[in-house]
């Protein structure tokens, strides 16, 4: 059976999110995450003819992502799909989700965490503004070596308001 694509918008405090997904008997609420981007986002989705629109199967996404932008949520349970990104993008991701909520590091310091070297540096950032999951794999709490804010595809605006959100460091 070949999984069928399906998407919708949720507002936000960043603006309008496209959401999409693919449809799975095995994730629970029968629905894995695939992309979530913001208006303009560099790399974000883009609707597709063949995507179906079904909002009904974001429910539960939905309630998580306004329990988080309410402060009540540090921490989501959202099923993501398989196979996205190359082994090392997969790598960086992983390392992304284990930042606590509120807390930064930066790109030299995530990259150590997984072994890369320090001239790897620049690949751990491309591969963090290659993340299809915005807000919900936390790439915004990356934050240059001097604690500032730099690179975030959904723009510096919508990571600083975030990292407020988060109450963590902002410079």
């Amino acid at each position: 059976m070949t999984a069928c694509t399906v998407h919708a918008t949720l507002d936000s405090p960043l603006g309008e999110l496209l959401v999409v997904g693919e449809e799975s008997a095995t994730a629970p609420g029968g629905i894995a995450l695939v992309s979530l981007s913001v208006p303009g986002q560099k790399g974000g989705a883009v609707v597709q003819d063949r995507w179906r629109c079904a909002p009904e199967l974001f429910g539960g996404l939905a309630a998580q992502l306004k329990a988080y932008f309410a402060g009540e949520l540090t921490h989501f349970e959202i099923p993501y799909a398989d196979g996205a990104g190359t082994e090392f993008q997969r790598r960086v991701w992983g390392a992304v989700d284990t930042i606590a909520y509120g807390e930064t590091t930066s790109y030299g310091k995530l990259a150590e965490s997984i072994g890369a070297s320090r001239a790897a540096v620049r690949a751990v950032g491309t591969a963090i503004g290659r993340n299809p999951l915005l807000v919900v794999r936390p790439c915004h709490r990356i934050v240059g070596a001097d604690g500032s804010l730099v690179g975030y595809a959904g723009g510096l605006e919508r990571k600083r308001l975030l990292l407020e959100l988060e109450g963590g460091p902002v410079r």
